[in-house]
């Protein structure tokens, strides 16, 4: 996984990334922040406790766990702030998914700390590529895949909620 060492960057801006059990108390804390910001901005109002919970029923994300995929989370000076997901497409392609950095932690190297550990998973399951879908009102995120080296490619599903797809080869 992806971690920078305090000699590299101040104690305070200290991400680090590990794999983490799809229902622990962080994680699930993480994913219903992630699913709160992208159904309220899809909806364009926040989203209810309930409608969160029922999200969140409806994905239970078990494909994010080895062998299929994994599941991350992002702490910041040892508080968590950030999470994603890596699951295998197919033998060689993996795809991201619930890329989140609370928004009070944007900017500070998480999504970044995100990407390299996710990208090191899927290198570990044996992807050669990974790609992503995403939507258009979601700016932070497709500019954070294009500055990690991320393409934008045609469409690869047909997702209801994607409208762009991007890819970066692992090799």
């Amino acid at each position: 996984m992806a971690t920078k060492t305090a000699e590299q960057t101040p104690a305070a801006a200290v991400w680090s990334v590990t794999p983490e059990p799809l229902h622990t108390a962080d994680a699930t804390a993480l994913r219903r922040a992630y699913y709160a910001e992208v159904a309220g901005r899809y909806w364009q109002r926040p989203a209810t406790g309930a409608e969160i919970d029922e999200g969140l029923a409806q994905d239970p994300g078990t494909e994010l766990a080895r062998p299929t995929g994994e599941f991350v989370v992002g702490r910041r000076g040892g508080v968590p702030a950030a999470c994603g997901g890596i699951r295998l497409l197919d033998a060689d392609t993996a795809e991201l998914t619930r890329i989140y950095v609370d928004p009070r932690m944007r900017g500070t190297g998480g999504g970044a700390a995100l990407l390299a550990a996710l990208e090191d998973a899927a290198r570990a399951l044996g992807a050669r590529r990974i790609r992503l879908d995403t939507r258009t009102d979601l700016v932070e995120a497709r500019g954070l895949y294009a500055k990690h080296g991320y393409a934008e490619i045609p469409a690869y599903n047909s997702g209801p909620y994607a409208q762009h797809w991007f890819e970066k080869p692992l090799t």
